[in-house]
């Protein structure tokens, strides 16, 4: 165990010396702030260009859609022919055993 004297002189002491050590901790963190501005900027532009890119293909689909076909103002109504969730008795059988097409046999007809 140490002394009291010298266990306080090393806790209050730096790890390193500033006077060299506190240039190269300085200029890190500017080289770090640096590539983290960049960072962003390029993200910056990479949304940029998606958000206009997205922009031109909204338009062309408006103005190549065919004069029948919705429009953005039919996104939030439901679709045609949309039906009602299965029922609890209905959820793990194919569409042809649901509706009691071909394949179906009742109870007791093909146990014999």
């Amino acid at each position: 165990m140490l002394p009291l004297g010298e266990l306080t002189v090393l806790l209050g002491a730096p790890a390193l010396p500033l006077d060299e050590a506190g240039k190269y901790v300085a200029g890190a963190y500017v080289v770090f702030a640096a590539m983290l501005v960049v960072y962003v900027a390029i993200m910056a532009f990479k949304v940029q260009r998606m958000e206009r890119e997205l922009r031109e293909l909204a338009t062309f689909a408006e103005e190549t859609r065919s004069p029948g076909e919705p429009g953005r103002e039919a996104e939030g109504m439901p679709g045609i022919g949309s039906s009602p969730p299965p029922a609890d008795s209905d959820r793990n059988l194919t569409p042809s055993e649901a509706v009691g097409g071909p394949g179906t046999t009742s109870r007791g007809e093909g146990d014999e």
